[in-house]
Formats: C-alpha cells, structure tokens, sequence
C-alpha cells in the first residue's frame, strides 16, 4: 500500500539483498506498522518486516509494498486489476526517511522467534526475492503488503501460530472496514464504494481483516506461538519509531456527497418546471451524458478487468448498459420512451434494495 518511486534502484537493492541473507544468532526481526498517508495509496497504512544482523551491519526493510509508476500502460494495467506489484528490499533508514518527509507516524514490533524458526523465515524471504517470485499480482483484500506477511507468519510456524477468538459482537464487512479509512475522504469513499461489488459486503473475520496494516498490527499483536508447552506471544511491546499527528481529518458536513448531490437534484428539478422545452432537452442530454459515463464506467469495472470486488454489484441495476441509449434517443431526437421507462423501472427497483439493504448502497 507504499508507493515508492525509485523501484527501479530498490530491485537492485533487492538482488543484493537476495544474495543470500541468512539469519544469525543475533539477527532481530521486527514488524514494521506505518500510519494512513494522504495519498490515494496510503490511505489504509502501510506494514513491512525489518531484520536486523548487528554482526554483519544488515538493517533491511523487506517491502511488498512497491509499485512503478513507469510501468509501460501503467493506467490501464492499474485500472484492470493486472498491475503487478514487487517485493523490495533496501535499508532501514531509507525507508525511514520517507515516513518523515510525510510526516506518517511508524511504530516497530520485534518478533520473538527462535533460531530454528528464523532460519524458515528468512529462507521463505530469499525464496520472495527469487526472479520468479519477487512480483505478484495485486489485490487489495486478499494479497498486498499485510496479507503478505501474515502469510509469512502462517508458513513459519503453522499450527503453532494461534489467532485468539474474535472479540468483536458484530463482525464488520469489508466494505465496512474500508469505509474506517475512506470515511475521511467523503468524495473518494462515494467512487470507491459505487465500483465496489457484493465480494466486498462479505464478513471479514479475525484472520481476513489483517488485509489492512493496523488490523495486522492489532492482532498479531494478540496472537501467540506455542512453543514446549507455553504460549509466547508473537510480538514484543509496540515501540513508537515516529511520531506525527493524523492526517485523518472529517470534512465540513457540508461538502458531503449526499448533501451536495442533494442540492444538484432539488435544483434540476427546479429547472425542469422553469426551462422551456428546447432548453429542457439541453439539461436532459448533459444529465444523462453523465449517467451515460457512470453506467460505462461501471459495465467496464463489472466485465472487463481482473478485480473481483467490483463484480456483482448491485449499482449495475441502475447503472445499466440502457442509459447510454436513452442518451443516444435525446441526441437524435428519436421517441424511444420505452427504454426510459425501463431505466425508471430499473431505477425503482434499486431504491427498493437500498432501503432493504442500507448497509450495501453509499447513499449518495
């Protein structure tokens, strides 16, 4: 979920670092948790392993985390769900200094691991950093930066690794655990959640929401690691590296999407009793120009890339492959009032689920 912009030199950081890093009987490892940024892909945080080797001056920060902007079609492949993301390995206190130039808070956990288990660890970390594995395909839910090395854990140590109950009365979607982060960007929560599909309103159990980096951080935090009969647990005490306010600040109430859709609706309705006929039409064709995106938009995100969180969405009724046409019927001044009437249909139907189905529907 870190974008870092010299991938290039950070794949060469990655083969020294694969050259053959092994542990050591002083090599620590430590669970690195980064706070939500103001980009687009740091609003939900950022996690990484640090390995520390005194002996041999190794301070390494292994990061699944990095993307390249230079990638060739790196817009489309994005916009597709085929954009492939590397793990880089590079110096601790480079990764450090981009936090502090963004002025993101990092807290470091050491991980107590034995020898015998270290020793998988950081085979499975050189096995990462072979040509064949060190890129994977992204997914925001079920591969990135967190699932990554919680996977890692999992590998480690197997059935010794135990997750305590889940605390929580009520289990969260995913769509809800994304809303915690997006919720302090109103407008970008309103586009993200009207692309994203029913794969999203799936509970996200204890294990699953380690797919954000505070979540992974929280617990594996209460996670512990049978060990000769004892129940270790798998981090040490949270140590506070950098320390900056939030940038999670609420809005004004009175930017949000509903208020203002609101408002632009009350006022079209307006101009539809008060504009003639032929400037009427005008008003229509640019309102459905709009729909006409939207519903493009949404065909595109529902049938034509790999992301399987925008499929089976429920927008998609309203939405639909129809309202382009209704747009062609203005501009041509043709009477093809029946495929309103099936967009007004289409459109009764969606507000009857939204109401039996709040949870699922941004409002907006």
């Amino acid at each position: 979920m870190n974008r870092l912009t010299f991938a290039l030199v950070l794949f060469c950081f990655s083969w020294l670092a694969g050259a053959g890093q092994s542990a050591s009987p002083d090599t620590a490892v430590f669970l690195i948790t980064c706070a939500p940024g103001n980009e687009i892909y740091s609003i939900y945080g950022h996690s990484a392993l640090r390995v520390v080797i005194p002996s041999s001056g190794t301070d390494l920060v292994y990061n699944w985390g990095v993307f390249d902007f230079r990638t060739k079609n790196f817009a489309w492949k994005f916009a597709r769900g085929r954009l492939n993301y590397m793990l880089g390995v590079y110096p601790y206190d480079l990764f450090l200094r981009d936090y502090m130039l963004e002025r993101r808070s990092v807290i470091s956990q050491r991980v107590n691991i034995e020898k015998e288990d270290l020793d998988k660890l950081m085979i499975l970390l050189n096995n990462n950093l072979r040509p064949e594995n060190i890129f994977y395909r992204y997914d925001f839910l079920y591969d990135n930066c967190a699932t990554r090395i919680r996977d890692l854990f999992e590998k480690v140590y197997s059935s010794r690794l135990i997750y305590p109950p889940d605390e929580r009365k009520s289990v969260p979607t995913f769509r809800e655990k994304i809303t915690e982060y997006q919720r302090y960007y109103p407008w970008l929560n309103t586009g993200i959640d009207f692309l994203l599909g029913l794969p999203v309103d799936r509970k996200a159990y204890f294990r699953d929401r380690m797919f954000l980096p505070e979540d992974l951080q929280k617990n594996l935090s209460k996670a512990v690691v049978s060990r000769n009969r004892l129940m270790i647990p798998l981090l040490g005490a949270p140590e506070v590296i950098l320390e900056f306010d939030s940038h999670q600040i609420m809005p004004p109430a009175l930017t949000s999407p509903f208020l203002v859709l609101s408002l632009v609706f009350v006022v079209i309705l307006i101009l539809s009793v008060k504009l003639n006929r032929s400037l009427l039409n005008y008003t229509d064709i640019l309102i459905f120009s709009f729909f006409s995106l939207l519903s493009i938009l949404m065909i595109f995100f529902s049938f034509f890339t790999d992301h399987e969180q925008t499929k089976w969405n429920l927008n998609l009724i309203w939405s639909n492959p129809i309202v382009p046409f209704c747009l062609a019927s203005l501009v041509l001044n043709k009477n093809w009032s029946y495929l309103f009437r099936m967009v007004s249909w289409l459109s009764v139907i969606f507000i009857i689920i939204a109401i039996i189905l709040p949870g699922r529907i941004n409002m907006a």
